[in-house]
């Protein structure tokens, strides 16, 4: 009786799985292998993708940026979340409050806020410009790829300081007394107790971070112009621009095939630190 009444609280959640995740997906996959004449069943569409080098060289450059993304980011977060949660106190509410404020703004403002900031004459230029760092009115950021990954690292760090944050707050300081009481320097505490501790947060940071980056084109078509082109602004045109749908389809699910792959990757990485 007991595991009926279960199985009946999650007919809601399957409900909502299939007619939104699944069905949707399914739908795509339909198109995907349709011809665009009509004809019916086709892989052309699949075989069109890998036979343009284009396509090929859009997807590595998608890769490469979501691993310089999750790197840079990586970086910053990481000191970021030990200050917080090893060494304030006070003041740690406060910033991790700026920190998630990114998270209930607008995504078109905040990209439109570093255009505003990165371009030719614009904040960054003129603050670099008072301080004797840049002479005239052309900064030469914005419409490359650097303002894209200034761009993408803003939009996700904030959910790597999150995880890693977590995983550290968890730590238990005793540990940290008990290396220090044996003789261990700040370095090899760092590298024997505190970093394997907080590499659950680190790779959970990795996976929310990088596998997003693979599928994003808001950023790089605002921010990168033409050298801002990556497999999900191919898609974006197919859909809205050249009404491809079929092929669209195709690079869409050859993308979360991508996902799919990179999720499992990282995720048996991960299990390896109870992740």
């Amino acid at each position: 009786m007991e595991h009926k009444k279960r199985r009946l609280l999650t007919l809601p959640a399957v409900g909502w799985l299939l007619v939104f995740t699944v069905l949707p997906l399914l739908i795509m996959l339909f198109y995907s292998v349709q011809a665009d004449d009509g004809s019916g069943f086709t892989f052309a569409n699949y075989l069109r993708f890998f036979s343009k080098g284009m396509y090929l060289k859009l997807t590595g450059r998608t890769i490469v940026w979501a691993v310089l993304v999750t790197v840079f980011s990586l970086l910053i977060a990481y000191p970021l979340a030990y200050i917080l949660a090893k060494k304030l106190k006070g003041a740690r509410g406060i910033i991790l409050v700026l920190i998630i404020i990114p998270f209930f703004t607008n995504q078109l403002v905040r990209i439109y806020s570093w255009l505003i900031f990165l371009q030719d004459g614009g904040v960054l230029n003129r603050l670099l410009g008072a301080l004797g760092l840049s002479s005239g009115d052309t900064l030469g950021i914005l419409y490359t790829q650097a303002a894209v990954i200034i761009g993408l690292v803003h939009a996700y760090f904030p959910y790597m300081v999150i995880t890693i944050y977590m995983a550290l707050e968890r730590m238990d300081d005793a540990m940290l007394e008990a290396s220090a009481s044996l003789g261990a320097t700040k370095m090899t505490t760092f590298r024997r107790v505190v970093f394997p501790a907080s590499m659950p947060g680190v790779v959970s940071g990795i996976l929310i971070v990088f596998v997003p980056c693979l599928g994003t084109f808001v950023e790089p078509r605002i921010l990168g112009g033409t050298d801002g082109m990556v497999i999900g602004t191919v898609i974006e045109d197919q859909f809205t621009e050249l009404y491809g749908w079929n092929f669209g389809a195709a690079i869409a699910f050859l993308l979360l095939a991508m996902v799919l792959l990179s999720m499992m990757a990282i995720s048996k990485w991960g299990r390896r630190y109870d992740v």
